[in-house]
């Protein structure tokens, strides 16, 4: 007999690759941070436990980059976001170094399958934070390898790639 369930996408986004195997203490220490995140401080303090207690999980893994991101901690937040980059490529089992992994490595073209979708809203992330960073040839090698992997841009790389053509036209206007 067949058990079947029934869940919305988000459930299962979380259960699977952000909520599974959480340590409690790990997802208190989460919490805590959401809680007290206008004091930074306190809220770093709890996220370095969580990462303690959960090193490589994608939920803390995640809770980090926000945290930085949002702080304007951008070198940190990159940091982050390079681990984050190794882990879904190791959920993957494609190459480490995002710029070797080609479209036939996962099923990048099916927005539900899950863990390559988080591999390419990491490499997204690592290429906005490139550009914010002012490395915009990291940015656009990045950018056009999510295209590579998701031609039909469901992951939203165009309107990247049009930010970063616009910076570079920012650029040479104020180099004028």
């Amino acid at each position: 007999m067949e058990l079947e369930e029934s869940f919305d996408e988000k459930e299962f986004l979380e259960a699977a690759v952000l909520g599974y195997g959480l340590p409690p203490e790990a997802q208190l220490c989460l919490e805590y941070a959401s809680d007290v995140y206008a004091d930074s401080e306190e809220a770093e303090k709890y996220l370095k436990e969580a990462e303690k207690l959960a090193p490589d999980h994608a939920a803390v893994l995640i809770g980090l980059y926000r945290f930085y991101f949002y702080k304007g901690r951008l070198q940190e937040a990159l940091h982050i976001a390079n681990l984050c980059l190794h882990k879904a490529a190791r959920e993957n089992n494609v190459s480490l170094d995002w710029r070797s992994v080609k479209r036939e490595d996962a099923v990048f073209d099916r927005y539900e399958e899950i863990l390559p979708r988080f591999f390419l809203f990491t490499l997204k992330g690592y290429a906005y934070l490139q550009m914010r960073l002012g490395a915009l040839e990291e940015s656009r090698v990045a950018i056009m390898k999510l295209l590579e992997l998701d031609p039909s841009d469901k992951i939203g790389a165009k309107v990247l790639l049009q930010v970063l053509d616009r910076v570079g036209l920012d650029e040479e206007d104020a180099g004028d």
